[in-house]
């Protein structure tokens, strides 16, 4: 169910950074604030520069204040599908509470049972999915609290990404006086916010036409099955039309915009412009056609990406088709032309949001959307991912501590120190510690045996 209040995302494209602020009424997304800037400091979707990242984040969080009348100091930050990894991950622990009814304590407990595996150092934890709980042997449940049992089970994905990346993007944020409060996987957001639930469970392709980078994604029974990203965006084009026709980028985006056309079996070979060329007095004239042909010849590069990509996963059949999203995919025959290379249905996503009806907004409203539509549950597993424990409204039980080091005596000028927190990325597995038998009970069952015994001899 969608929660109320108020909600800012933020996507850090490589030509322009969008923010978006929304209100959620009456489970209702309503759009209050947009802001947005030109981007400096990142290459292919990659964060170079923190610093000006980070000032032109200022700039488009400041616009979104604006129109949205308030303050904004929380942001849900996307971060892109490079080197995304995806492994199944799954976790037990018993239900040790005198009323063996299942809280928030045990759902942590047995989510961080599942994080127990080996992360190498460079790669962190985004995201984890719950795929069911199992609760005594009954599977299938995807909420298992207030339920009386035993034993409790937990199957999910676990999604990691470069320690780097995601570092970069909470340092830029940082220095932008923010704080995230979620960073948000896009290809997963995108799925979820531009498929519908048939496309989701039967297969479909989702194709990100950004500016610095393509992300392909694949998505079926309701789950992200595979990612990949190529550095060649939209950017490419504007380059290639720069570089053939001899004239500057700004120009060579202006012809992009105004007189793009992707398929050449559109385009007119009639129609004429002028393109200012560099080195010359007059500027010249060319055809729709000829700059349709610069055009595919980068699109059709990227799509032959795209459809080896696809290739690779052999089992993966897509009746959904194929969905373009992204800045690029607004261009005029870039459906065409996708379903000609892929020999797959296509389609374009355009956002319902007034104001928005533009696919380079897909990204940005896919985070709130992502964030807004979280369940309970899936905001009670993003806890324990921080180790944040405010979020827990139940009755801790005896076993729920948390996990101590004891420092070195030579830390410490030869004395030993305190007990003091470990430090943790995520939750650790929880002690369970034996209660041991009281000596009086140990003396107890002695003595009864020594009467039993002299009784015999009575």
């Amino acid at each position: 169910m969608a929660k109320s209040g108020l909600y800012t995302g933020v996507d850090i494209g490589t030509n322009t950074i969008k923010v978006l602020v929304a209100e959620y009424v009456s489970d209702e997304m309503n759009i209050i604030g947009v802001g947005n800037a030109k981007s400096d400091g990142l290459k292919n979707g990659i964060i170079v520069d923190i610093e000006k990242v980070s000032q032109a984040l200022v700039k488009a969080v400041h616009a979104a204040e604006e129109r949205a009348g308030i303050t904004i100091d929380h942001i849900n930050v996307s971060i892109p599908a490079n080197q995304l990894e995806m492994e199944p991950c799954q976790g037990m622990v018993p239900i040790i509470g005198e009323t063996k009814e299942i809280t928030d304590n045990d759902v942590l407990q047995v989510v961080q049972n599942a994080l127990m595996r080996g992360i190498v150092p460079e790669r962190e934890i985004i995201s984890v999915e719950t795929t069911e709980f199992t609760v005594d042997g009954f599977q299938g449940i995807s909420d298992p609290r207030g339920m009386f049992g035993v034993r409790l089970e937990m199957r999910g994905l676990i999604y990691t990404g470069p320690k780097t990346l995601i570092h970069n993007i909470r340092k830029v944020v940082e220095r932008s006086g923010l704080t995230v409060d979620n960073i948000v996987i896009a290809p997963l957001a995108m799925s979820r916010y531009v498929l519908s639930e048939g496309e989701r469970e039967f297969g479909t392709i989702v194709i990100d036409l950004g500016a610095g980078q393509t992300t392909v994604s694949g998505v079926k029974e309701q789950k992200l099955v595979f990612t990949h990203t190529s550095p060649e965006g939209e950017e490419y084009v504007t380059k290639d039309i720069s570089t053939v026709l001899n004239t500057s980028l700004s120009a060579a985006e202006d012809l992009k915009v105004n007189y793009g056309e992707a398929s050449t079996e559109r385009a007119s070979q009639e129609e004429y412009f002028l393109v200012d060329v560099v080195g010359k007095t007059e500027p010249e004239q060319i055809t729709e056609f000829y700059l349709s042909q610069i055009i595919e010849a980068r699109l059709s590069q990227i799509f032959d990406g795209v459809r080896k990509d696809i290739e690779r996963h052999q089992n993966f059949d897509a009746p959904g088709g194929v969905v373009l999203l992204g800045g690029a995919a607004a261009m005029p025959g870039v459906v065409d032309l996708a379903t000609r290379m892929l020999n797959l249905n296509a389609r374009l996503f355009v956002p319902a949001e007034m104001g928005l009806r533009n696919p380079a907004f897909a990204q940005v409203i896919s985070v709130i959307d992502f964030v807004g539509n979280r369940s309970d549950i899936d905001v009670l597993v993003s806890h324990a991912i921080s180790g944040d424990y405010s979020y827990v409204v139940s009755e801790p039980t005896e076993s729920f501590v948390t996990p101590v080091i004891q420092m070195p005596a030579s830390q410490n000028g030869g004395a030993p120190t305190e007990q003091q927190p470990a430090e943790t990325n995520f939750y650790q597995a929880p002690v369970v510690t034996k209660t041991p038998e009281p000596e009086e009970e140990k003396e107890g069952v002695v003595d009864r045996i020594k009467n039993m015994f002299g009784n015999l001899f009575d």
